[in-house]
């Protein structure tokens, strides 16, 4: 991902705790990974089936996997009924 942005010459905001609005084109793998630590996978277990919840993805989560050639469905698919909240 951080060579797609370099080569891309591509600015993210959003990666900095302190300063939200402020851009890099070199981000590191800690930022990047911090920004998908608000993740959550809910399960509900009933006697008769399990249903899942994800919490939903970001815009900037979304624009990271497009940066790695990822659509949102591969997050989405994850579990099928994510979009209904338990």
């Amino acid at each position: 991902m951080r060579r797609q942005w370099v080569q891309g010459k591509a600015a993210l905001a959003g990666l900095n705790a302190g300063n939200s609005k402020r851009t890099t084109t070199y981000p590191t793998r800690e930022r990047l990974l911090e920004v998908f630590q608000e993740i959550t996978l809910t399960l509900v277990i009933e006697p008769h089936q399990t249903r899942y919840h994800l919490t939903a993805l970001s815009p900037l989560q979304q624009r990271m996997l497009a940066l790695l050639g990822f659509t949102s469905m591969i997050y989405t698919k994850l579990c099928e009924d994510s979009s209904d909240p338990p």
